[in-house]
């Protein structure tokens, strides 16, 4: 069996990874968190130009952080629109990435390092 090029595992893993933002929107999460209003708060959040579309936020955080991405949350946090991404890093290491969703400006990074989180960008 042939082993997907990068691009081509990229975007079977985006392909993926769009639809998981809101596969889980009617369940509650570990934190008891409802997702029930996540999928529509996005859709008008992004038809009302208040946030970047998701494709165009994880281009941007390739660039900057490269990764497998893991998961990814569409949250509203202190006052905006985030997406929150889990990637798995080229050194096995996984970072949790706060991004601004309207600007695409990462806020934060947390790493898990053997065994704990640090955190390992400075916050905006």
């Amino acid at each position: 069996m042939n082993t997907p090029t990068f691009p081509t595992r990229r975007r079977l893993l985006l392909g993926l990874a769009t639809p998981a933002l809101f596969v889980g929107a009617a369940r509650a999460d570990d934190d008891g968190h409802d997702h029930s209003h996540d999928h529509e708060r996005a859709r008008r959040a992004l038809e009302q130009g208040q946030v970047l579309p998701l494709r165009a936020v994880l281009d941007k955080l390739e660039r900057e952080l490269p990764g497998q991405v893991l998961k990814v949350e569409f949250e509203r946090d202190d006052g905006r629109f985030v997406y929150k991404v889990r990637l798995l890093q080229p050194d096995g290491r996984i970072a949790g990435v706060k991004v601004d969703a309207a600007d695409g400006r990462v806020l934060g990074i947390r790493r898990r390092e053997h065994g704990k989180d640090s955190d390992a960008h400075p916050r905006r």
